[in-house]
């Protein structure tokens, strides 16, 4: 998904940061349906006129469908999969769409909710984000090592959303223990979808060397 500063170019225009969990979850989300986007790269400090026009509260990121203009990035990757049904990212049926929908509001919660500390100015926040991340992640190492995907045999908008934050904790300075291993293992398997690495940013390529995740086991 090539980077472009025209808006009007693209049936899909997505505006998005170049170092964000939010915005590479959209973004992986139109890899993985092969969707063709421009994606414009925003800087915060200095908006491109383009986006400021077209979305009027700055949010990010933003995705515009025609004439339509979506923000928030779980409203963002629903809509993306109700809209481009194909591959579908959620359970065909009610009940299963529902325990994805709240295992989602849980990584949102538990792992999401731990990067605005992990930026902080203050070591002691930045340390107690880090521990209280992986904490989240062994604690999730034996729902991800009982299916390929995360709760499911293929891949969904639950893999889209654990595989930005997995890429970038060598960048937070987080190691995991050897008790988590399936989610290094799992953390593998994502980062070589030909999808994953097409969402990758520029900024976002030179974080991690494609499967370098650091464990104390090593």
């Amino acid at each position: 998904m090539a980077a472009s500063s025209a808006v009007r170019r693209a049936m899909l225009t997505l505006f998005s940061l170049g170092n964000c969990c939010h915005c590479h979850r959209s973004r992986l989300v139109l890899a993985e349906k092969g969707l063709e986007a421009e994606v414009v790269y925003v800087s915060a400090a200095n908006p491109p006129a383009e986006f400021v026009d077209a979305v009027p509260g700055r949010q990010l990121p933003a995705l515009i469908d025609r004439e339509l203009l979506v923000y928030n990035d779980r409203v963002i990757i629903e809509y993306l999969d109700e809209r481009y049904p194909h591959p579908g990212l959620l359970a065909n049926d009610p009940a299963g769409r529902a325990r994805q929908r709240m295992a989602l509001h849980r990584l949102e919660t538990d792992l999401y909710g731990c990067l605005p500390r992990l930026s902080r100015q203050d070591k002691d926040e930045r340390e107690a984000a880090r521990n209280m991340l992986e904490r989240h992640l062994l604690a999730a190492a034996e729902v991800i090592s009982a299916k390929p995907f995360f709760l499911g045999d293929s891949f969904s908008l639950l893999d889209a959303t654990l595989a930005p934050i997995l890429w970038r904790l060598s960048h937070y300075g987080i190691e995991l223990p050897a008790a988590a291993r399936a989610v290094l293992d799992y953390a593998g398997r994502m980062f070589v979808r030909p999808a994953f690495q097409r969402s990758l940013s520029p900024v976002e390529r030179e974080m991690n060397d494609l499967g370098s995740m650091p464990t104390s086991a090593e």
